[in-house]
């Protein structure tokens, strides 16, 4: 999976790089999440403007990280999000577990 870190305003931006969040790359993101919370960085904001498409699998592996950042007191928001992205968390409801923000700049209004 090709993704992307960067340090902004105390914040871990990810940057995912992929078209596709599907059940063939789901348990990388799953694992760098993972990842990056047991490093101590528990405020994460996923920027999904590149992904186009989002099965369950890749669901999942969001609400993981996100399960595992507020287990450390943190937290993972989203940023960024094309519409077909945005209509499966709404279909599913977990735009009302995470916090999505139309992009970068809000994010870190609301988060920072």
């Amino acid at each position: 999976m090709n993704l992307n870190l960067e340090k902004i305003n105390g914040c871990t931006v990810l940057f995912i790089k992929e078209e596709r969040i599907d059940a063939h790359n789901s348990g990388e993101l799953k694992e760098a999440i993972l990842h990056l919370i047991e490093r101590g960085d528990v405020n994460i904001i996923a920027q999904l403007e590149q992904v186009r498409f989002i099965d369950s699998s890749g669901l999942g592996a969001l609400l993981s990280g996100y399960k595992n950042a507020a287990a450390r007191s943190g937290k993972l928001a989203l940023a960024n999000m094309q519409q077909q992205v945005l209509s499966m968390f709404e279909l599913t409801r977990l735009n009302r577990v995470f916090d999505i923000y139309a992009d970068l700049n809000e994010a870190f209004d609301n988060e920072a």
